[in-house]
């Protein structure tokens, strides 16, 4: 029997990661919901994704960064 190893993807998001780099991570599109990030919705962030990093929404919103990091991390 064959079986392969998944390899669990070991850069972790920062402050500075894009939304659009957070986005490629399996179920983190889910935890930014939870978290009420706007910018998934809004129309004109399709735009910015390449260049919205995550610390700046936060601010923007007043979202607990940390918190968010923490989940995104995990």
């Amino acid at each position: 029997m064959i079986t392969k190893k998944i390899k669990k993807s070991t850069k972790k998001i920062s402050a500075t990661t894009t939304l659009e780099k957070i986005l490629e991570k399996p179920g983190a599109e889910e935890i930014l919901h939870k978290f009420s990030v706007p910018c998934l919705l809004c129309p004109m962030a399709k735009f910015e994704m390449t260049e919205l990093k995550i610390d700046e929404v936060c601010k923007m919103y007043g979202i607990n960064l940390n918190k968010l990091l923490k989940d995104l991390n995990k």
